[in-house]
């Protein structure tokens, strides 16, 4: 009887079950909606729910099904054929989706073809197929973004011949700029957890009308994983675990995150632990690169000590961790709440270009010692979003976070028994309100406002190592200096008809800047620093099909950044014999730009895309000779230095083009590549001019991919072109140890390029391995600007299991 009651559950079970399916993304695993399933005769239809389920009740044992998608490639199988690979059918995502969604432009999911603007994004199978070492080696991955590092523990992007301040970063919609990052290189992207990024979108241009000061020459959006919420009344528990070994630092990184979700609550926890080594570079390159010799310091004497693995740069490895909670709350179906925690903290690590400067007489290293202190930094950021309709939205986003920055900075000059610290701590505090109205014909309305407080901390002090006595000493900043601003910002979006849209926008800023300056150390001829500047800034541009194939896009917009903290009132050593001193007497710079892109699809086959640009900037800040008490040198650290201060003493112009194709040859096989060429000039008040120091030089990439169910494999080469002595910024030239020499013993840049290979293998749904090789001729070369030398040939590894 229980044998036959047995049979008769498992029956009715087939029946029932037997005659679903599920749908699901073949590189994700994500369950499918709206697919439509159809027989050859189209007399029997059925179409996928949210969480990807259809019923196949209709359709015979043998009936041929098809499974189509706007977004994935069509599949054919049959009910039998479904049944036997356990009721779930796999589609491969379409590799040109014009209907893409982005967030960027207004902060409100727009389609992507009606945005005038160019932007690049990344998404959550391609990040984990890249399986970048850092989210600087993500944005360096997409060929569209030239990434310069000072040290291992680095990454400074730079955009349309723009970089550092007059770039912005945000996670989430949060602002990560403060009022101390600086015109030199940051390093502020590797604290966001590559691991935790589920999409990038990259903005080139202007984008002050949504994000204010900073936003010139771009704005690079992180977009984090979000916590998932079961769809039934049953927990739904998932996660990932993934590991990853390069051998060029042997890196061992170890990450793991889990989900748990019910139907209004879920909760997502993420960890990411890394460990550098010191980074080897390539055996085929200049001479002048090689690590010969390093500083060991031990009985209170500091000695030059032989390399005797001169490619292996000493010291450059580093530690780090990255954490991160979310929990999200959805009472209904109107509203939802997101808290998000981020927590991220290097140890101690190396800035190998100062360690690798030679004294004056070049017979040994002027540094020591020169480390950056643990890199921290917290974001607490709540977010609720309503839908639905209300008086005058349509939409509202509350955002408020809080966050907290520190670094420090250590040297110590070669046989000097005493190292400097610069102890520096941010608080910010920041609140934004955004709106979405579409409630006017063919306009659709995005407006709102933004508050942003930063409270710098900064102390100095010195310690004698031989003594042991610690002493105070000048701070970077003037300790406990305010920057904040306020801003309200109108978007609109007017389709005029389905091939032509317009977008144009405005946003009023106003910045205030209040420091007071310590006279202990030096004698400033002034107190403090108390600027109040205000900036309209505005953008138009279409988006135009003249065929459904083409699209053509045109974009006008200005861009401004305000003075902060480091510009106004900063000094440190930029190098040696040279000092920069506070100039409390500045104001924004501004930026106009224009763009023109081109568009063209052959018949999904074949994708060309180009753009042009040209952007002049005013009232440029910049580094120039100064006077301090009437002083053209003082005496900085013991040593006489030139005076330099940031000033509003220059205008400068980019101008460049960008193209991109992609072409798929076959369902499996397809190519691509990018190429980006920027030219840019700073003009002086006395009408002289010089290269910019942030134009990179060309850069490109092209790809090889081949592609299954199961395998994804890219052959690929990276290349960059060379800058000749004429063409280095002034500031570069004096930087001779990181460059290479020419027959006429000026510093240059040599161009280079590098052949890889990546590959990721699914061996079930659930278990993926990756293998790549990088450099795989064993090139040796610094990338433009950079310190530290790339990386010779890298084997990298990775597993990953999702659960």
């Amino acid at each position: 009887m229980n044998k036959k009651l047995l049979v008769m559950v498992f029956f009715l079970f087939s029946m029932v079950y037997g005659q679903q399916v599920q749908v699901l993304d073949a590189d994700t695993g994500e369950p499918i909606s709206n697919v439509a399933i159809f027989n050859d005769a189209r007399s029997k239809a059925a179409i996928s729910d949210i969480d990807g389920i259809a019923d196949l009740a209709i359709f015979t044992t043998k009936e041929r099904i098809t499974f189509k998608h706007l977004s994935y490639q069509t599949r054919k199988s049959s009910r039998g054929q479904i049944l036997k690979q356990g009721n779930r059918i796999y589609m491969v995502m379409k590799a040109e989706q014009l209907d893409e969604v982005v967030m960027s432009v207004s902060k409100w999911e727009q389609q992507k073809k009606d945005i005038p603007n160019k932007i690049d994004v990344t998404g959550a199978r391609q990040i984990e197929f890249v399986n970048p070492q850092t989210s600087a080696d993500l944005l360096a991955n997409t060929g569209k973004v030239f990434v310069q590092k000072s040290q291992l523990g680095g990454g400074s992007p730079m955009i349309r011949g723009f970089a550092t301040n007059r770039l912005l970063l945000s996670v989430d919609g949060v602002r990560m700029n403060n009022a101390i990052f600086r015109g030199g290189n940051l390093q502020n992207v590797i604290s966001i957890d590559p691991f935790a990024i589920h999409n990038t979108e990259v903005i080139f241009g202007p984008g002050s009308v949504i994000y204010g000061s900073d936003a010139i020459g771009g704005v690079m959006n992180f977009y984090t994983k979000k916590a998932e919420f079961s769809s039934s009344d049953s927990l739904l528990v998932s996660g990932h675990a993934n590991y990853r070994f390069s051998s060029a630092n042997t890196e061992n990184t170890a990450h793991f995150d889990f989900n748990l979700g019910k139907r209004k609550w879920a909760f997502l926890t993420s960890a990411t632990f890394n460990n550098f080594g010191d980074l080897t570079m390539g055996k085929h390159g200049p001479q002048s690169y090689l690590r010969t010799r390093y500083v060991v310091t031990g009985q209170g004497e500091d000695v030059l000590a032989e390399n005797d693995r001169p490619r292996k740069q000493v010291p450059t490895g580093y530690d780090q961790i990255n954490l991160m909670q979310k929990i999200s709350y959805r009472p209904n179906n109107t509203w939802k709440y997101d808290l998000g925690l981020h927590y991220s903290e290097t140890s101690d690590y190396s800035r190998y270009d100062r360690l690798i400067r030679p004294n004056g007489d070049n017979t040994g290293l002027r540094s020591a010692e020169w480390y950056y202190g643990p890199q921290k930094w917290l974001l607490g950021n709540l977010q609720m979003r309503k839908r639905g309709k209300g008086i005058f939205y349509d939409g509202l986003k509350i955002s408020t976070a809080y966050q907290h920055f520190e670094e420090s900075r250590n040297d110590r000059d070669f046989g000097d028994p005493v190292r400097f610290t610069t102890m520096e701590k941010v608080d910010a505090l920041s609140a934004n309100i955004d709106f979405e109205n579409k409630k006017i014909g063919d306009l659709r309305l995005y407006y709102g406002g933004e508050y942003i407080y930063n409270r710098v901390s900064s102390t100095g002090s010195q310690f004698d190592r031989v003594t042991g006595g610690k002493s105070g000493a000048a701070a970077r900043y003037p300790d406990g200096s305010t920057w904040q601003t306020t801003a309200g910002y109108l978007n609109a979006e007017y389709k005029a008809n389905p091939n032509f849209t317009v977008l144009a926008g405005m946003r009023y800023s106003h910045v205030w800047i209040d420091a007071t300056f310590d006279k202990t150390y030096y004698p400033f001829p002034f107190d403090d620093a108390d600027l109040n500047n205000g900036a309209l800034t505005t953008s138009v541009g279409f988006s135009w099909f003249p065929k459904a194939d083409f699209q053509v896009t045109l974009n006008g917009s200005t861009g401004f950044r305000a003075p902060n903290i480091d510009d106004v009132g900063k000094i440190f050593d930029s190098e040696p014999g040279a000092v920069v001193v506070p100039n409390p007497d500045l104001e924004p710079e501004y930026a106009y730009n224009a763009e023109l892109g081109l568009y063209r699809n052959f018949n999904d086959k074949v994708m060309l895309r180009a753009a042009t640009y040209y952007t002049y900037l005013v009232d440029a800040l910049v580094r120039r000779e100064f006077q301090f008490n009437g002083q053209t040198q003082i005496d900085y650290k013991g040593e006489p230095s030139q005076v330099l201060a940031i000033q509003n003493a220059a205008k400068a112009f980019v101008y460049g083009l960008e193209l991109g194709v992609e072409a798929f040859l076959s369902n499996n096989f397809s190519i691509s590549s990018n190429l980006t060429f920027t030219e840019g000039v700073e003009e002086e008040e006395d009408g002289s001019d010089s290269p910019g120091r942030h134009v990179a030089p060309t850069f490109g990439d092209f790809h090889l991919v081949w592609k299954n169910q199961s395998l994804k494999a890219d052959l690929f080469m990276n290349y960059n072109g060379s800058v000749p002595y004429k063409d280095l910024a002034t500031s570069e030239r004096s930087k001779d140890y990181i460059y290479a020499i020419d027959h006429e013993g000026n510093p240059y840049s040599p161009s280079w390029y590098t052949l890889n290979f990546r590959s990721q293998y699914s061996i079930s749904q659930n278990l993926k391995v990756s293998f790549g090789l990088e450099n795989i001729t064993n090139e040796r070369y610094r990338p433009y600007s950079s310190g530290i030398a790339a990386a010779g040939t890298n084997i990298v590894m990775g597993v990953g299991y999702n659960f």
